[in-house]
């Protein structure tokens, strides 16, 4: 709904019902007559005193310019739609692989440069920085299509990690279908390297799914996991075994998701099996997998089963460690999204916004640019007790 063309009065009475207060509440609490709110709300009084509507704004808990109408724009919404086009316009070009590159002109980058770029842009995609990502990843995708196309050998891993990083922005930004195939181009050109493939494959999962096919992200995270996994681990390199356990994990996400609890558990286990010869504070392939990344592969995966106690349990348990803190930024704010909806479905929405707006400080963007960051905080507003922060947010954001 657009407010912003709602008199003064009638956002009152919008909020006052959004916080469930009866105009008799409500005018106790200011310090007023129920027959003053009425005509308040009904536009026969103005409001034309700043005391006043900062009195009213401390009593429903939201900012002050929230009653003057200066919320109606969603920020970063419109914003975010025009990235998605710029991705989605660069995922449609062909023309260097038909050979007729509007961007021959241009001299190719050097693969050692390429693989520069492409870590400048995964660096700045796990510091969570959504906006900055969009701009950078339609060059990313040119060079690296370029060069591939000019040195296959050389130019083919810096492609499947510019196809990955692609998957995973999209995702993020409630964009599944495109990331889906953002993450099978990647799997097509990491054809025949099972350690390229298994890589690809982690996007490819978290696509799957994102867009409800749990049942096939769980197939093939396995199969690329199996693939590589080290018939002795010990003679394993962190590296490999990082990528193994990730898949591992990614597919007890995929059974959670589908229902399938004992299947959830044994990939878990196997999966910090590895993770405890891995150790924490690695990042390999950019997976961020160690003991911690496993434990809050459980947060999620018990939330899917219906557990919301046991979720925030092992969330609470886990963010206490050191390691929580080794963590990449969008990996820490992600998880406390999904923490959120744990204590939602716990039936603490106290909680649940402690964690949105842990997720807000970690890493702005994480809360900005997310639709389920955005539903969260709509869920949120419904609550009576919400905090004033998490209100203005929601307002700021159009998800009041």
């Amino acid at each position: 709904m657009d407010r912003s063309d709602l008199p003064v009065g009638r956002r009152v009475a919008y909020w006052r019902a959004r916080r469930r207060l009866s105009q008799q509440v409500f005018a106790d609490r200011v310090g007023k007559s129920k027959s003053w709110v009425d005509k308040v709300e009904r536009g026969v009084r103005a409001l034309d005193k700043v005391s006043t509507l900062h009195e009213i704004a401390a009593v429903l808990r939201i900012d002050p310019a929230v009653l003057l109408g200066r919320d109606a724009r969603p920020a970063d919404v419109t914003t975010r739609a025009e990235g998605v086009e710029r991705v989605r316009a660069a995922l449609s070009a062909y023309e260097t692989v038909v050979g007729v590159s509007g961007a021959a002109h241009l001299p190719r980058l050097p693969p050692e440069r390429l693989a520069q770029e492409v870590a400048h842009a995964w660096t700045t995609f796990q510091h969570a920085r959504y906006p900055q990502v969009v701009a950078l990843v339609p060059g990313v995708l040119a060079d690296a299509q370029r060069c591939h196309a000019d040195v296959p050998g050389a130019g083919r891993a810096p492609l499947v990690e510019a196809y990955r990083i692609v998957a995973a922005l999209l995702v993020k930004l409630g964009e599944a279908e495109l990331g889906w195939l953002a993450a099978d181009r990647a799997m097509a050109v990491a054809a025949g390297d099972p350690v390229l493939v298994a890589a690809a494959a982690v996007q490819l999962g978290q696509a799957l799914r994102a867009s409800g096919r749990a049942r096939a992200a769980m197939s093939a995270a396995l199969a690329a996991a199996y693939r590589i996994a080290p018939p002795v681990p010990d003679a394993a390199g962190p590296a490999e075994l990082s990528l193994c356990g990730t898949l591992l994990a990614q597919a007890a996400l995929a059974a959670a998701r589908d229902g399938d609890e004992h299947s959830t558990a044994d990939l878990l286990g196997e999966a910090a099996e590895l993770a405890g010869r891995v150790g924490e504070g690695h990042d390999h392939h950019r997976t961020a997998f160690g003991p911690t990344a496993v434990d809050l592969a459980r947060v999620a995966a018990a939330l899917d089963l219906g557990d919301a106690g046991g979720a925030v349990g092992w969330h609470e348990r886990t963010v206490r460690r050191d390691a929580w803190r080794w963590l990449p930024a969008e990996h820490r704010a992600a998880h406390l999204l999904d923490a959120a909806r744990a204590y939602l479905a716990a039936d603490d929405p106290a909680g649940a916004g402690r964690a949105v707006l842990d997720a807000e400080r970690t890493a702005p963007a994480e809360v900005r640019h997310r639709p389920a960051a955005r539903e969260l905080l709509a869920r949120l507003t419904r609550d009576p007790h919400a905090p004033a922060r998490i209100v203005q947010l929601a307002a700021a954001l159009g998800a009041a």
